[in-house]
C-alpha cells in the first residue's frame, strides 16, 4: 500500500501541490487524472522518489520512504519516451537491470564476462529471466532488434519488460500510450490491463487521456490545480462527481450547466415543473445535466428552439436555447428524428440523474431534483458525504 499524507511541492513562488492525501491499495490499479499542468506527474516523481516533496510523507506499507532513494524504494517507471538505449538490443535494454543489481563491475565487463564462471552464470540466470518476461509480453522475436527496428508498440513492451524483469513492488507510469496513434493506444490499453491482472502489482498511471483512466482504473484520482478534487471508482466519477469541475472533467460530451433561483425548493425557470427535495440555505443552486441524458420527447419538461447542429456520425449534437435564456445541448441517437436548425424541440430527462451543485464554490449538494409532486424529504442534507 502506498500512502500520501499532506504532500505539498513548491517550485519557487509555484505551488504545484497543494496538501495532497492519498491512499494507492496493494495489487490496485490507480490513475492520476487531470489537464497539463495540474501536478499530476509531479506527485509521480515524488512517490518513485525521483523528487522530493517540500512537505508531507510518503509511506510504503506504513514505512515512511522519503528519506529512500528510487532504487532503493524498488518503484519500476515507464516514461512517455519509453528511454530505451539505442545501442542495445531489445535483450540487453531488459537485461540491464538485473545486471546491474546482480553482476558487479568487473563481471560487466565484456571481455571479463566471457571468462569468469561466475559472470557467465549470472548472465545464464538473466537470460532466462529477459526470455520469461518476453514471453510474457509477446516480444521474444525483437530481442535481438535495436530501438530504431521497433514500432512505438514494440518500443512500449520492451519499456514494460525492463521494468517488469525488475519485479518491482509497484509500477509507475508517465503517460505511456501518448505517442501511439488511436488504434494502438486502445490495443496497449488491454494489454497494460492484463498486464496488470498477471502480475498482481501496484499500478499508478498517469494521464489526462480520461478514456485511458476510466478504462483501466480500479479508482481514479482526479487532480485540479495542484489539488485532489475526487478520488472514487470510474462509474462513481461519472455518477456522482463531487464537484462542478469534476463533471465538467469527466464525460464524452459536454455538461449542461444551468444556474437557477431556489426559494426553499421551488426553482425558478426552466424547473418550475421540479422541486429539490430538500430545502437548500442559499437563494441560488447550479443544475448539471450531460448532454446524453437529456432525450426527445413530446411532453419533455425542457423545450427549447434548436440554433445549432452538428452531425457527428453515430449521434448528433444539438444546442438549443430556452425562453428563460438558459442554452442547452442534448446528444440525439441515430433512432431520434433529424433535428432542423430553427424547430422547437422538446426534451426530458430523468431528474435524480442531474447533480446539484453550489454556485459559489462548485461543491455537489446533498439534494436531489424531483418532480415538483413529489414527497420532500424528512431530513434536511446540505451536501453529499
Amino acid at each position: 500500500m502506498i500512502e500520501l499524507r499532506n504532500i505539498s511541492r513548491r517550485f519557487g513562488d509555484t505551488l504545484a501541490l497543494s496538501d495532497v492525501s492519498l491512499t494507492i491499495e496493494g495489487a490496485s490499479f490507480t490513475s492520476l487524472l487531470g489537464p497539463s499542468g495540474c501536478g499530476k506527474s509531479t506527485l509521480l516523481r515524488i512517490i518513485a522518489g525521483l523528487d522530493q516533496p517540500t512537505s508531507g510523507s510518503v509511506l510504503f506499507s506504513g514505512r515512511d520512504v522519503r528519506d529512500l532513494s528510487a532504487a532503493e524504494r524498488n518503484i519500476a517507471m515507464v516514461f512517455q519516451s519509453y528511454a530505451l538505449y539505442p545501442h542495445m538490443t531489445v535483450h540487453g535494454n531488459i537485461a540491464l537491470p538485473l545486471a546491474m543489481r546482480s553482476m558487479n563491475r568487473f563481471e560487466r565487463l565484456p571481455l571479463l564476462s566471457r571468462l569468469l564462471p561466475s559472470a557467465r552464470r549470472k548472465a545464464a540466470d538473466n537470460d532466462l529471466a529477459v526470455r520469461r518476461i518476453a514471453a510474457l509480453l509477446k516480444i521474444e522475436e525483437l530481442l535481438d532488434r535495436k530501438p530504431s527496428q521497433l514500432s512505438g508498440g514494440q518500443k512500449q513492451r520492451a519499456a514494460v519488460g525492463r521494468a517488469l524483469v525488475r519485479e518491482p513492488t509497484a509500477f509507475l507510469l508517465d503517460e505511456p500510450l501518448s505517442n501511439l496513434d488511436a488504434k494502438l493506444r486502445h490495443a496497449m490499453r488491454a494489454e497494460i490491463v492484463d498486464l496488470h491482472r498477471t502480475t498482481g502489482r501496484t499500478f499508478v498511471y498517469v494521464t489526462h487521456d480520461q478514456a485511458e483512466a476510466m478504462s483501466m482504473s480500479d479508482q481514479v484520482a482526479v487532480i485540479m490545480g495542484g489539488k485532489v478534487q475526487q478520488l472514487d471508482a470510474p462509474r462513481d466519477l461519472y455518477e456522482r462527481p463531487a464537484t462542478r469541475s469534476v463533471a465538467a472533467f469527466v464525460g464524452d460530451h459536454p455538461v449542461n450547466f444551468l444556474d437557477v433561483a431556489v426559494d426553499g425548493r421551488h426553482l425558478a425557470p426552466p424547473f418550475e415543473g421540479f422541486v429539490v427535495d430538500a430545502p437548500l440555505a442559499g437563494r441560488r443552486v447550479t443544475i448539471g445535466i450531460r448532454s446524453e441524458r437529456l432525450h426527445p420527447a413530446p411532453n419533455g419538461a425542457l423545450a427549447g428552439r434548436i440554433e445549432r447542429i452538428d452531425y457527428l456520425g453515430s449521434s448528433t449534437m444539438v444546442a438549443l436555447r430556452l425562453p428563460s435564456g438558459h442554452r442547452l445541448s442534448a446528444v440525439l441517437s441515430e433512432q431520434d428524428a433529424p433535428p432542423v436548425e430553427g424547430e422547437i424541440l422538446r426534451l426530458s430527462f430523468a431528474p435524480g440523474r442531474a447533480d446539484l451543485f453550489d454556485p459559489e464554490d462548485g461543491r455537489r449538494l446533498g439534494a436531489r431534483l424531483v418532480p415538483a409532486d413529489a414527497p420532500s424529504r424528512p431530513a434536511l442534507g446540505e451536501r453529499s458525504p
